[in-house]
């Protein structure tokens, strides 16, 4: 599993409970989805990244921390970010390269934001990418609600490819962690 990691993103209390930011569509199957995949991530000892959005909240309080039902253990990674591209301006990249990671399974908040966009930039610097399908989530905007928004894109964004690199959205349910994109290249 060593060419594997797993991106929390954004799964910050003051987006998934609010009220700022949220909360989130159906946020207890959320963090019911996402411990599950976090907990089979260490049993299988893939490395865990939590990316935090610095424009949450301040970094003292309790909007900003990741939510207590996933909350990172000391061996788990915790990146910043300003922008809706996990990769920008951070040395995530840098990082997944010294573990010779090129598979990464990503979930977290918001599907339209974060989620997508490091989903897409992912692909661009070379990473198989497993969106976890029940592992992501938003809130409704003025023209769709946070229901058709995952939808959307868990429907647009599989098979997306770019070049050789291409998004697989997957359940929580099935072996996510394997690095099924193999089996097509």
């Amino acid at each position: 599993m060593g060419n594997t990691a797993l991106l929390v993103i954004d799964a910050q209390v003051g987006i998934i409970e609010g009220p700022k930011y949220g909360p989130v569509y159906e946020k207890e199957r959320l963090l019911e989805s996402m411990k599950k995949v976090i907990d089979e991530a260490r049993e299988k000892e893939v490395p865990i990244i939590f990316i935090l959005d610095t424009d949450v909240a301040e970094p003292d309080s309790m909007e900003y921390q990741v939510h207590p039902h996933i909350a990172p253990l000391k061996d788990d990674t915790i990146l910043t970010k300003r922008a809706t591209d996990a990769f920008h301006h951070t040395n995530l990249h840098e990082y997944l390269h010294t573990l010779e990671v090129n598979h990464l399974v990503i979930m977290g908040c918001k599907t339209e934001y974060c989620v997508d966009t490091t989903c897409r930039k992912a692909t661009t610097l070379d990473y198989d990418v497993t969106l976890v399908a029940d592992g992501h989530s938003t809130t409704d905007n003025s023209v769709l609600s946070a229901k058709d928004i995952i939808a959307h894109h868990n429907c647009n964004l599989h098979r997306l490819e770019n070049i050789d690199y291409f998004i697989l959205v997957r359940n929580s349910d099935e072996n996510i962690f394997k690095h099924k994109h193999l089996d097509y290249k």
